[in-house]
């Protein structure tokens, strides 16, 4: 039903221990702040963009929603249930409902089977009683759906091209006619046209059968095309989360506004005398993240109160919510 909350994330943490090299055995482990409280919902039939830097916490917030990695504190609320309550046994049960596509679309294949036992192994392992003949139907509607020839099932991934992996990769995900797809940056591994193919044929699939999708990219062009909403992380928090045309036009963080000023436009003369606002300095460890506010050792507009007090996110209109004190 579109407009149904599917998931809710509260104060959601993901720590790991990290021992230091060179450390001796005894040395307690530093703890790597990879998702640092995180909240979102999301509604069947709405696509949740999620941009940030290269190590912002971007896929381990994906994973940790559907308990790949474990989670430190927080709830994962799916239709009402918290999922960080179930034993293995009832996440193996409900882990049909929510798949996945990855980045590297050959790697995420095994290369020892062929086409057609990849796209029927999510359905022989959560419904193995199913007749051979209905598996093969099922098997070569979705090849058909995603564009791909159902003669070519008996064929191994190292015999397609990456787009055609990709598609494979998404006809796996569907088999089970789940209610959530979480697309790991599932074009970044594309070229430009074959990423369009792959973007439109999610937004078609989204559209026929109510999916609701998370989607992480960098390229914030592409977020904006196919997000209904859209998530900025930088160095596990939350600091920006707005619809998708909101965002764009009135970004609040200076983090947002940065990341937003690079994106290319496509009229040569807007684009030269554009304004770029320049990110100096490294991300700094999440072991050992800045007081405060996390993106005041590179924000333009930090003052003392940024490493004192950390910043909350904040509705500053029509569910736009920013943490930075100086959002206005």
């Amino acid at each position: 039903m579109s407009g149904e909350t599917l998931m809710q994330v509260d104060n959601l943490k993901v720590y790991f221990d990290v021992t230091r090299e060179g450390a001796m055995p005894w040395t307690k482990p530093d703890r790597l702040k990879a998702v640092d409280g995180v909240s979102f919902d999301l509604k069947a039939g709405e696509t949740l963009g999620i941009v940030g830097e290269s190590g912002c916490g971007k896929s381990t917030l994906a994973r940790a929603v559907i308990r790949m990695v474990p989670a430190e504190d927080g709830h994962i609320l799916w239709l009402g249930q918290d999922l960080l309550a179930f034993d293995r046994k009832q996440m193996r049960d409900q882990r049909k409902e929510v798949q996945m596509i990855f980045q590297d679309p050959l790697a995420s294949l095994d290369p020892r089977m062929n086409i057609g036992e990849i796209i029927a192994e999510p359905l022989k392992t959560h419904f193995p009683k199913t007749p051979k003949a209905e598996v093969n139907a099922r098997v070569e509607e979705v090849m058909t759906r995603v564009g791909l020839l159902p003669n070519l099932v008996n064929r191994y991934p190292h015999e397609f091209s990456g787009g055609q992996c990709q598609r494979i990769g998404i006809a796996r995900a569907l088999i089970l006619k789940p209610k959530l797809i979480i697309c790991d940056e599932p074009v970044s591994a594309l070229d430009v046209s074959i990423q369009a193919q792959v973007i439109n044929l999610l937004m078609e699939l989204q559209e026929e059968m109510g999916l609701a999708l998370i989607f992480i990219a960098h390229d914030l062009s592409i977020v904006k095309h196919i997000s209904t909403r859209i998530m900025v992380l930088y160095l596990g928090n939350m600091v920006e989360l707005a619809d998708s045309k909101t965002l764009y036009a009135r970004p609040r963080h200076p983090y947002t506004q940065a990341l937003i000023s690079a994106v290319p436009i496509p009229d040569p003369a807007i684009e030269r005398n554009k304004e770029v606002i320049l990110i100096e300095g490294d991300l700094p460890s999440p072991i050992d993240p800045p007081s405060g506010c996390v993106f005041r050792t590179r924000c333009l507009r930090a003052e003392p109160k940024c490493a004192l007090e950390k910043p909350e996110m904040k509705n500053v209109g029509r569910g736009h919510m920013v943490a930075c004190h100086f959002h206005d």
